[in-house]
């Protein structure tokens, strides 16, 4: 009999705690909810909630919390959120000295721990954690990739579609790049149920929508006065689920570059294809010459990122 898939998340805090309703209800596999010693607590509290939860819902996986690596051994599907929130007035750059020295840490124990794992990472400043992580595990291109193209695609989703009137689910949105300021959402593969939004919306309203995408996260830390967690949440596992499944999925996502569009050693948000061999393909799409010098102005922050941690 086929075991259940083992899914590690890494820090119990609204990310985590969302991350593990949602894998549980989707029954993707038995969920070990990690975090240090002094949460640990809190982990625990929180799976001991949630399996309380499925006897309500009728879920069935069995969901551990823990501040011990031995029980993320072995795990199929790792996904990363350890880190500092951002706060108001905080930066993604910002966390860069503080968040380096807890994913290089979790790094090494999910090199010891979960060598054949596909690894998700969410933490702040995005492009560069996931470098990192990567960087410490040695784990292949495939096996690592971060989850921000997902979450500012549904933002523009979601903002289009209130523009328009119309329904979410029939627009489709793209947004590669680094995840901050510098993001490109893509508006020429930006369709509602196939037509474009360049004929459906102004220029100078699109151009609104554009600037709300790449400030969506900080206008949620403006009201909230921390980060966005059902939304990052939902996409990771949209991520984990096309691994799990197989699903062959094409979303936007920040994968390591080795020669596509033109980037090396960088991660970066592009499309890719994920199912059960993790990142199967990095697909290289035409661009318009606009977006193509945006998108070299986002690597360029992002390797400006990454020489600051280098440095650190």
């Amino acid at each position: 009999m086929a075991k259940r898939p083992k899914i590690v998340l890494i820090g119990a805090g609204n990310i985590g705690g969302e991350l593990a309703a949602l894998a549980a209800r989707k029954e993707l596999g038995d969920v070990v909810l990690f975090d240090i010693p002094d949460k640990e607590g809190l982990a625990k509290g929180k799976a001991l909630d949630l399996e309380q939860n499925g006897t309500v819902l009728g879920y069935d996986a069995h969901i551990t919390g823990t501040s011990s690596w031995d029980d993320c051994a072995g795990a199929d599907v790792v996904i990363v959120t350890a880190g500092v929130p951002r706060k108001p007035g905080m930066s993604r750059d910002d966390l860069l000295s503080i968040n380096l020295k807890i994913i290089r840490g979790v790094a090494g124990n999910l090199k010891a721990k979960c060598p054949d794992v596909f690894v998700i990472v969410i933490s702040n400043p995005l492009d560069a954690m996931v470098y990192e992580m990567k960087k410490v595990t040695g784990f292949a291109r495939a096996k690592v990739v971060g989850m921000a193209g997902v979450l500012d695609s549904a933002r523009l989703q979601l903002f289009l579609a209130r523009e328009l009137g119309t329904s979410v689910k029939d627009v489709r949105a793209m947004v590669l790049g680094g995840h901050g300021d510098s993001m490109v959402p893509v508006l020429s593969y930006c369709t509602v149920n196939g037509v474009p939004v360049s004929q459906l919306i102004a220029k100078e309203k699109l151009d609104a929508i554009v600037a709300r995408t790449a400030g969506g996260g900080g206008e949620i830390v403006k009201l909230m006065g921390t980060s966005a967690y059902y939304a990052p949440a939902s996409a990771a596992i949209a991520m984990a689920e096309a691994y799990l499944k197989d699903q062959k999925r094409l979303l936007p996502a920040a994968a390591f570059c080795e020669g596509e569009y033109g980037y090396r050693d960088l991660y970066i948000g592009v499309p890719v294809i994920i199912g059960a061999g993790g990142v199967e393909r990095i697909v290289v799409v035409e661009l318009t010459s606009e977006e193509k010098a945006l998108l070299d102005k986002s690597a360029a922050a992002v390797r400006e990122l990454l020489e600051a941690g280098a440095r650190l």
